[in-house]
C-alpha cells in the first residue's frame, strides 16, 4: 500500500494549487482525480484579484500567458468604476479554467507532484495516525494511506460524504444552461443581457472564433442535470430568449446547474479536511467559487505542511476552518444577494437603480470591491492598529535589499516561507533557528508608503500577522503562533 503524508482528492484547480503549497512545505504528496484526463471544460472565465496574487506570488500567473484584465466592477450586473479607487481591484477576465490548470499542473510536475488519474475515491477509513484512502483504478481497486486527506472533489464531494460531514445550505431555485460553441458568430454581452420577467443570456468571447453562451431560463428546471442535456436543449433555450439560431455551432462541452449553495459544517474531522467547493458551494457568479477555492489552498496549504512537518505551534491547523469558514459563509450570502439583484425581474429595477446611486460613492464603492476581489479579507491575527494587519500585504510594494536588488514583495514569497522584512538586526535574531520557513529580508522600502513600516511578519499566504510600528503584540509570541519553534 501507498503512505505518503498527505492526499489530496481532485485535480481541479484548487487541488492542484494545494498540492504544490503543500510540496513547497516539504510534504510528500500525492493528488488523486477519478478522471482519466483533464476534461478541458472551463466552468470559470477568470478568477478575481486576490486569486491572482496568490497565483503571482508563487509565479504561477506568469505561466498562463496572455490574459486581461478588468478595468470595470460589477455586484450583480450593477457596475462601477474600480479607477476611483486608490488600490487596482480588477480580476482577470475571459481566462478559460483549463488553461490555468494546465500551468498549475506544469508548476506541480516541475515541484515533482504525482497526478494519479483514473483513481476514484470508493471509502475512507481513519487509523490511529493515518487515513486509509479505498480507490478504483484501471488497474483494478486499490488503497492508499496518508497522514491527511484532503477533499477538493467539488460540490458533490464523496470524500465529504464519506467523512461523514454535513453540507446543509439553500436549494436551488432555478437552473442555467452553459455552452462552449464554435462555427457561429454572435455578439458578445459578457456581464450578461437581462431579459424581460428574469431571464438573462450571457455571451462570452473565449478565443478565436469560440464563445460561451449561458442561458438564465425561467423556464429551466431549477436543477438540471449535466447528464442528461443536449445541445438542442440550450439553442433552443437561447432561440427562444433571442431570437438567433445557435443549432448549426459545434459545441465543445455542456453543463446544466442551479443555483443551490451549501457550507460544510466542518472544514476538518479528524485527519480529513476539504476544501473548494466541496467545503462551500458558491451560486455560479463570476468564479467566485474558484477564486475562493485558491484562497483555501493558500490559507491551508502551508498550516498543514507545518503539521506534518512537527513544527505547527498548537492550533495552527484549526485556524484554517476559523479563518475560511466565515468567508465561505459571507461568500454564499452576498452570491445569493448578487443573484438576486442579477437575476431579478422588473420588481429589481428600483434597488438596481439605488444601487448605482451608492456605488458612485468612492466608499461604498470600496467595500463593495473588496468583497469582489477578495482584497477586503481581514483575519484577526493581532492586536494593534496597522491599517494592514490582518489583511493581505500589497504584493507589488517594491524593497530595495542590501545588495542593492529592487524585488516586489511577491518576488520574495516564492519559497512558500513566511517573510520577515526588517531594518532592525535586533529582531532579525529573534527569528534564528525559523530559517527553514520563513525568510528573513533586510532592506528598505523603495517608495515612502503610508503609513510606513519599520518591520514587518507576512504569512505565506501573503497576509500580514505583525508590524512595526503598530502591533501591540511581542514578535516572539506571534512567531511561536505562526511559525512554531526552532528545531535545533
Amino acid at each position: 500500500m501507498e503512505n505518503i503524508d498527505v492526499i489530496v482528492v481532485g485535480a481541479g484547480p484548487v487541488g492542484l494549487m494545494l498540492a504544490g503549497e503543500l510540496r513547497l512545505g516539504g510534504v510528500d504528496v500525492a493528488v488523486y482525480d477519478k478522471e482519466p484526463a483533464p476534461s478541458g471544460e472551463s466552468r470559470a472565465l477568470g478568477f478575481n484579484r486576490r486569486a491572482a496574487e496568490s497565483l503571482g506570488q508563487r509565479g504561477v500567473l506568469d505561466r498562463i500567458g496572455a490574459f486581461r484584465w478588468g478595468p470595470m466592477g460589477h455586484f450583480g450586473g450593477v457596475r462601477f468604476d474600480l479607477g476611483m479607487l486608490d488600490e487596482d481591484h480588477s480580476g482577470v477576465l475571459g481566462l478559460s479554467q483549463a488553461r490555468t490548470e494546465e500551468a498549475l499542473a506544469g508548476w506541480l510536475a516541475e515541484l515533482g507532484v504525482p497526478v494519479l488519474r483514473g483513481r476514484e475515491v470508493t471509502g475512507l477509513r481513519e487509523t490511529a495516525d493515518a487515513v486509509v484512502v479505498a480507490y478504483d483504478s484501471p488497474e483494478g481497486p486499490g488503497e492508499g494511506s496518508a497522514a491527511y486527506v484532503v477533499g477538493c472533489d467539488g460540490a458533490g464531494s464523496t470524500v465529504r460524504r464519506l467523512a461523514g460531514i454535513a453540507a446543509p445550505g439553500w436549494t436551488a431555485t432555478r437552473g442555467m444552461y452553459t455552452a462552449e460553441i464554435t462555427g457561429v458568430a454572435l455578439r458578445p454581452r459578457p456581464i450578461g443581457e437581462r431579459l424581460p420577467g428574469g431571464s438573462m443570456v450571457v455571451c462570452t468571447p473565449v478565443g478565436e472564433g469560440r464563445f460561451r453562451v449561458v442561458v438564465h431560463d425561467l423556464a429551466l428546471p431549477a436543477d438540471p442535470d449535466t447528464r442528461t442535456l443536449t445541445f438542442t436543449e440550450v439553442a433552443d433555450a437561447w432561440q427562444r430568449l433571442t431570437g438567433e439560431s445557435i443549432h448549426g455551432a459545434e459545441p465543445q462541452w455542456l453543463w446544466a446547474t442551479g443555483n443551490s449553495a451549501a457550507l460544510a459544517e466542518e472544514f476538518r474531522r479528524g485527519r480529513v479536511l476539504l476544501a473548494g467547493d466541496a467545503a462551500h458551494e458558491i451560486p455560479p457568479l463570476a468564479a467566485w467559487g474558484l477564486s475562493a477555492g485558491l484562497q483555501d489552498a493558500a490559507n491551508l496549504g502551508w498550516k498543514l505542511a507545518a503539521t506534518v512537518k512537527g513544527w505547527a505551534g498548537e492550533g495552527l491547523l484549526d485556524t484554517y476552518e476559523a479563518e475560511r469558514r466565515p468567508v465561505g459563509r459571507e461568500l454564499i450570502r452576498n452570491a445569493r444577494a448578487a443573484g438576486r439583484i442579477y437575476l431579478g425581474e422588473e420588481a429589481m429595477d428600483p434597488v438596481r437603480e439605488v444601487m448605482g446611486e451608492l456605488l458612485a460613492h468612492k466608499d461604498a464603492a470600496e467595500q463593495v470591491a473588496g468583497i469582489v476581489s477578495g482584497l477586503g479579507i481581514r483575519y484577526e491575527l493581532g492586536k494593534g492598529e496597522h491599517p494592514l494587519l490582518g489583511l493581505r500585504m500589497p504584493p507589488g510594494r517594491e524593497l530595495t535589499l542590501t545588495d542593492g536588488t529592487v524585488t516586489p514583495v511577491a518576488g520574495l514569497l516564492r519559497t512558500g516561507h513566511g517573510l520577515l522584512i526588517t531594518t532592525d538586526p535586533a529582531l532579525a535574531r529573534l527569528a534564528e533557528g525559523l530559517e527553514d520557513r520563513l525568510d528573513i529580508v533586510t532592506g528598505t522600502w523603495n517608495q515612502a508608503y503610508e503609513p510606513g513600516l519599520d518591520a514587518v511578519l507576512v504569512r505565506p499566504d501573503g497576509y500580514v500577522a505583525w508590524t512595526s510600528p503598530g502591533t501591540t503584540d511581542e514578535l516572539t509570541d506571534t512567531l511561536a503562533r505562526w511559525f512554531g519553534t526552532a528545531q535545533r
